[in-house]
C-alpha cells in the first residue's frame, strides 16, 4: 500500500493513477467542494467497478445515488460502514475534519480503513492542511488545483452548446472563445459561470461584456483576500525618467515574445527584483511594466500577511499565491519585500519566518501560472541569499539616484503633469542644481513651487523652483552612509537600471 506521499494538485488523471497505485486514503485541501466532488466522480468513473462515489456529510450521513444509509450521520458509524463494504468503492467525506481533531475513535477508524480498506478509497475534504499527526503518515495530501487552459476551453465550448447568447456572440466574434479562455485563466469553473451570468443580468450580450465580466470576477476575488490590493494603474514607461536598462529589458522581451504573447501569459517572464534608494522610481516602474504589458496589477501587503487578521502568516501567504494564480496572467507587486522576508527575521522569528521563506522560494521555483513577480527592496542586503540567487528572478536591477539626463527627464515629466510650460524653465540648470536628489524629491520641489505660486495667484517661475530646491535637504545627504553601503553592495551584484544597456 502506498502511504504518506504528497501530490501537489488534484486532477482526474492524477487521482486515477493514485488509486491504481493502491492509495486508499486521500486528503484534499479545497475551498470548492463542488468542483472537488466533480473531479472525484470523473475519476471514479474510470476505475473499473467503482461506480458512483458514496458521499458523507454530518447532516445526511452516507448517500449514494440518492439513497441514504440509515444511522450513518455519526462519523464513527459511517467509517465502520465504509470499512465493511466490499471494493472497489470510493467514499467522499466532506465534514470529517470538524470531528477528527480530538476524537480517538475516529482516528482509530481512519487507521483501520488504511490497513483494511483494500480496493476502496476514502477521500477527506478540508479547507486547510491541518491533519492529525497520528494519521498524517497514512494520507496522500492533494490540493484542489485551478482548471487548466484545456479544461476552461472545454467548459466554455460546453456552455456555448447550451447557451444561445454565447453561441451568437461567438458567431459574431470568431476569436471570442480564445479571448474568454485568457480572461478566465486562473478562475474556477464555478466563478467563470457566475461571471458570465452577471454579465447577462447586467444586459451585456457582446463578447467584450463577457470578457470584462470575467476580469471583474478576478477583482472581486482580490478584494475578498484582504491581504492584496488591486491597483488602478495608468502609468507608462514614458512617465519614468532615466532607467534606460530597465526600459531596454522590457523592450527586448516584447520584441522576442511579442506583446500579445506576454499579455496572454503564454510567454510571460518570471519576474524582476529592483533594489535601491527610496524615492527613485521602483514602484512607478512596476506600474509601468503592468500597464505596458496590459496586465492587471495586484499588490501584496506583507504587513497584512504577518498581522494575523486573515490567518497564520503561512496560510495568508498561500492564499496570496492562490489569489495571484486566480488572477493570472498578472503582475504581483511585492513592495519592500525585505519587510516580510529577511535574514534577520529568519533568525529572530525561527519557525514561522523559515516556513514563509520556504513557501515563497518553493512557489517562485515551481509556479506554473503566468504570474510576473515584481519585487522592490530598499535594503537588499537584508534578504536571504536563497531569494536573490540566479533563477529566482530573471534579473536583479539596482535603481540609484538619477543622473543629470534622468533628472532633466523627471523635471519635464512633472512640469507637464502640472500643466506648466517647460520652455520657460532652464531645465538643464535645474537638473544641475539637484545633484543627489531622488525622483520623489524633484517631484516634491515642483509641487512645492507650484503651491507657492498658486497661493499668490500667479504663474510659477524659475525662481520659485530654485527656492523650493534650496529648502530641500535630499536623502543622499541625510542618509549618506546608508546610501554608500547600498551602492557598494550593488556594485557587480546587480544590473544598473540606468546607463548604456549591454
Amino acid at each position: 500500500m502506498y502511504q504518506g506521499g504528497v501530490v501537489e494538485n488534484l486532477n482526474v488523471s492524477g487521482l486515477v493513477r493514485l488509486i491504481g497505485a493502491g492509495v486508499n486514503l486521500v486528503y484534499v485541501v479545497t475551498d470548492n467542494e463542488r468542483r472537488t466532488e466533480q473531479v472525484t466522480v470523473l475519476a471514479a468513473s474510470r476505475v473499473k467497478g467503482a461506480g458512483t462515489p458514496c458521499v458523507w456529510t454530518c447532516t445526511d450521513g452516507l448517500v449514494r445515488d440518492g439513497v441514504a444509509v440509515e444511522g450513518s450521520d455519526d462519523p464513527v458509524a459511517a467509517l465502520d460502514f465504509a470499512i465493511a463494504q466490499p471494493g472497489p468503492l470510493v467514499f467522499i467525506f466532506k465534514d470529517l475534519t470538524w470531528f477528527w481533531g480530538d476524537n480517538p475513535y475516529i482516528i482509530r477508524k481512519v487507521k483501520e480503513f488504511a490497513h483494511r480498506g483494500r480496493g476502496k478509497v476514502l477521500i477527506v475534504l478540508g479547507e486547510d492542511e491541518t491533519v492529525p499527526p497520528a494519521v498524517r503518515g497514512e494520507l496522500v495530501i492533494l490540493h484542489q488545483g485551478l482548471p487548466t487552459i484545456d479544461e476552461i476551453k472545454a467548459f466554455l465550448e460546453q456552455v456555448r452548446g447550451r447557451d444561445q447568447f454565447l453561441a451568437r456572440s461567438c458567431e459574431a466574434e470568431p476569436g471570442l472563445i480564445d479571448d474568454l479562455v485568457v480572461a478566465a485563466q486562473g478562475l474556477d469553473l464555478a466563478d467563470i459561470e457566475r461571471g458570465m451570468r452577471m454579465a447577462r443580468a447586467a444586459g451585456g450580450i457582446a463578447g467584450s461584456d463577457l470578457v470584462m465580466a470575467l476580469f471583474e470576477t478576478k477583482r472581486t476575488i482580490i478584494r475578498k483576500s484582504g491581504i492584496m490590493e488591486f491597483v488602478i494603474n495608468d502609468a507608462s514607461a514614458e512617465q519614468v525618467g532615466g532607467m534606460e536598462n530597465l526600459k531596454q529589458w522590457m523592450e527586448r522581451r516584447e520584441r522576442a515574445f511579442g506583446l500579445e504573447g506576454i499579455s496572454s501569459g503564454a510567454n510571460l517572464p518570471k519576474g524582476i527584483l529592483m533594489m535601491g534608494i527610496a524615492g527613485c522610481g521602483k514602484s512607478l516602474f512596476v506600474k509601468a511594466i503592468a500597464s505596458s504589458w496590459r496586465l492587471p496589477l495586484i499588490r501584496l501587503d506583507m504587513a497584512a500577511v504577518y498581522d494575523g487578521s486573515y490567518g497564520t502568516p503561512e496560510s495568508s501567504l498561500r492564499k496570496a499565491f492562490k489569489t495571484a494564480e486566480a488572477i493570472a496572467p498578472c503582475v504581483l507587486w511585492i513592495d519592500e519585500i525585505e519587510a516580510g522576508i529577511s535574514s534577520q527575521g529568519f533568525k529572530a522569528e525561527g519557525g514561522s519566518a523559515s516556513r514563509i521563506l520556504g513557501s515563497f522560494l518553493t512557489w517562485m521555483q515551481e509556479k506554473r501560472a503566468p504570474v510576473f513577480v515584481a519585487a522592490t527592496a530598499n535594503a537588499i542586503e537584508m534578504l536571504p541569499a536563497e531569494v536573490i540567487r540566479k533563477g529566482r528572478f530573471d534579473e536583479i536591477f539596482y535603481v540609484g539616484l538619477p543622473d543629470p539626463k534622468a533628472r532633466e527627464d523627471i523635471f519635464r515629466i512633472h512640469l507637464q503633469k502640472q500643466k506648466l510650460d517647460a520652455g520657460v524653465i532652464d531645465v538643464p540648470l535645474m537638473a544641475g542644481s539637484t545633484k543627489g536628489f531622488s525622483g520623489a524629491e524633484i517631484e516634491q520641489a515642483v509641487l512645492s513651487a507650484t503651491f507657492e505660486a498658486l497661493t499668490e495667484r500667479r504663474p510659477m517661475t524659475q525662481q520659485d523652483l530654485m527656492a523650493a530646491i534650496s529648502r530641500t535637504v535630499p536623502l543622499s545627504v541625510t542618509m549618506a552612509e546608508q546610501i554608500k553601503k547600498i551602492e557598494a553592495w550593488a556594485f557587480k551584484r546587480a544590473v544598473p537600471a540606468s546607463g548604456k544597456f549591454s
